[in-house]
């Protein structure tokens, strides 16, 4: 992933990005052509640190042949993104460009046993099932035993090993403040879920800038 440094989040934020996401797309190459399905995932981290990405395909997906626990695999895991006009800027000369969150994890993919996978279904939808709370979550215990047979074994489960984490965090960073606020409170004006998000994003980064923009703002209008 090419990265501007000012866009360069470290290490740890690209990978709490990715678990607080939990949904990503999955990538291999078969020799000829890339492969990827979009899918849901969670984070584990062995003894030593190093972190695990896990997930499943159903059986008939083309990436359960290329799981051989080798080549490696991508995890492209996307975050709110949103235009950003060139004239909502307050220097001139300026382009448009898209603001982003993006993190890629890239390591060598195992094949679970059914005891792992069945480990998996669990702490996969536990995961997002705590984000519907106060609901009582959903567990594969709810289900009788043939239906989840037969839903096991029409999935394969994966464990990522994940030897690179890339991220970038492109909010517009290298900008004056002038310029990095009036485009985040353009973007907060926008209709877009994508757009309001990246605006909440950009004043948690630089808060500063909004309190500036705000203070000169006051002072013009006093004096008025």
């Amino acid at each position: 992933m090419y990265t501007p440094p000012p866009f360069k989040p470290d290490r740890a934020a690209s990978l709490r990005f990715a678990e607080a996401r939990g949904f990503g797309i999955a990538c291999a190459c078969d020799g000829g052509k890339p492969i990827a399905s979009a899918l849901p995932f969670y984070l584990s981290y062995a003894a030593d640190g190093t972190p695990r990405a896990l997930f499943h395909v159903a059986r008939h997906n083309p990436l359960v042949k290329l799981a051989d626990g080798g080549v490696p695999w991508l995890l492209a895991v996307n975050g709110a993104d949103a235009y950003v006009s060139a004239d909502w800027y307050v220097s001139p000369d300026q382009v448009p460009t898209w603001l982003y969150q993006a993190v890629h994890l890239t390591g060598p993919v195992r094949t679970l046993s059914g005891e792992e996978l069945a480990v998996q279904i669990d702490a996969l939808s536990a995961k997002f099932e705590d984000r519907l709370l106060p609901k009582k979550p959903w567990m594969s215990g709810k289900m009788t035993a043939a239906r989840l047979d037969a839903m096991k074994k029409a999935i394969v489960g994966f464990e990522m090993t994940v030897e690179e984490v890339e991220g970038s965090f492109k909010l517009n960073q290298h900008k004056s403040e002038a310029d990095f606020a009036a485009v985040g409170n353009a973007l907060a004006l926008q209709a877009e879920a994508g757009a309001r998000q990246i605006a909440a994003l950009m004043r948690e980064v630089r808060p500063e800038a909004f309190a500036t923009t705000q203070t000169e703002m006051t002072k013009l209008q006093g004096g008025m």
